[in-house]
């Protein structure tokens, strides 16, 4: 029975060290944070053309008339 443990010890010992998946998630935290500050100091700044510029966006993403 110990023999069993230590060999399923060993087996899942790389996969605890394993951080690479950690980083990733951690970049993708730090992008969306600064994504969305963007676009808030965005629309405190840039007042109707960021706006429009949403709103156009929107009617692309939702509707099939994108010009």
């Amino acid at each position: 029975m110990d023999y069993l443990l230590l060999l399923i010890n060993n087996f899942l010992r790389p996969f605890a060290k394993e951080e690479d998946g950690a980083q990733v998630v951690e970049y993708a935290l730090i992008i969306a944070v600064v994504s969305i500050a963007l676009v808030i100091a965005l629309q405190a700044l840039g007042g109707g053309a960021f706006n429009t510029f949403i709103a156009r966006v929107n009617t692309c993403l939702t509707t099939a008339n994108c010009v």
